[in-house]
């Protein structure tokens, strides 16, 4: 019995390792490559992690002689000013507004560009398409907006010049606040299409062309084949995307909006984004846009959370 009792409490000798032995082997066995990562992980730590230490001051009544740490706690005060504040069902009008009619729009629209480019039989034609639409992306936010002031413009501007020519009257689109959200949408979707076509291009060069030809041999028409056949081979790659930038909802873009925001269209250009910009760093009242932060990127992590959820249910496919 006792030496039945020792042979149990003996480790058999091909136990599995546990997490910290697998990584300690890893790290000895590819110390070159950790060595390379090294500069990313500092970086991550200095900029995106550290930082988050400053989240205390949506919880905190900030002053600055004291610091974050000796300002006295108000818990939830912050959260509750901004729930009830007056403009706060506008700020999500807003955002949710212009968030959703980029996702409607601008999502779709770089899946059948890439479809159809794929499907170009020119070469040299398919080349110069696919370098014009990529050219917007690396122009400026500054400058886009700058190029739209002058397009618009009531009076030398390209679209009222063509209007007058057809007997319309002119319109100074940026002054009306209707207008806002297409005018940045659209111009979102004209300056990043071809770039988020990329990887979708990238899918369909490795859909199985045997398929195709079988599809053909059978009679199928284009539409056909691309329904039936490329659209469930980029299935994964469109699901991914998806979810991703159903995480990134309420973030809409700031420097855009706040380039082309006005006094009379503020009605419908004033977001979350520009409203912490003006409460945090312009009124100095950092506890309170540090609250409005938090609570835009909570809802963006549960936006996230549940995106990836419903795919997983019901296509299989999800980030984690």
């Amino acid at each position: 019995m006792g030496k039945t009792a020792v042979s149990k409490r003996k480790q058999p000798e091909g136990r599995k390792k546990s997490f910290w032995e697998r990584l300690k082997y890893d790290m000895r066995r590819n110390w070159p490559l950790c060595v390379m990562f090294l500069p990313v992980l500092i970086y991550y730590i200095i900029f995106s992690y550290t930082p988050m230490y400053g989240i205390l001051l949506a919880f905190k009544d900030y002053k600055v002689k004291k610091g974050i740490l000796g300002s006295p706690w108000v818990g939830f005060e912050h959260f509750e000013r901004f729930f009830s504040g007056y403009n706060f069902w506008g700020l999500m009008k807003n955002t949710l507004g212009i968030s959703v009619y980029s996702l409607a729009v601008g999502f779709p629209i770089a899946i059948i560009f890439a479809i159809m480019l794929h499907y170009l039989t020119m070469n040299k034609l398919k080349k110069t398409v696919q370098m014009v639409s990529y050219a917007p992306y690396f122009i400026s936010t500054v400058v886009i907006c700058g190029m739209l002031s002058i397009f618009m413009d009531p009076v030398n501007g390209v679209f009222n010049t063509v209007r007058n020519l057809l007997g319309m009257e002119s319109v100074g689109f940026l002054g009306v606040p209707g207008w806002f959200k297409s005018i940045y949408v659209w111009s979102g979707v004209w300056q990043g299409m071809g770039w988020s076509a990329i990887i979708y291009i990238s899918s369909l060069a490795g859909v199985d062309y045997e398929m195709h030809e079988a599809a053909i041999i059978d009679g199928a028409t284009k539409l056909q084949r691309i329904r039936h056949i490329d659209l469930p081979t980029i299935q994964p790659t469109i699901i991914m995307l998806l979810i991703m930038n159903l995480g990134n909802l309420m973030s809409v873009g700031f420097e855009k909006v706040y380039l082309l925001q006005n006094d009379l269209n503020f009605a419908t250009s004033d977001i979350i984004s520009t409203y912490v910009y003006r409460v945090g760093l312009v009124n100095s009242d950092f506890g309170y846009s540090t609250a409005v932060g938090l609570f835009n990127t909570l809802i963006n992590l549960l936006i996230l959370v549940t995106a990836n959820t419903v795919a997983r249910k019901a296509t299989g496919e999800s980030l984690w």
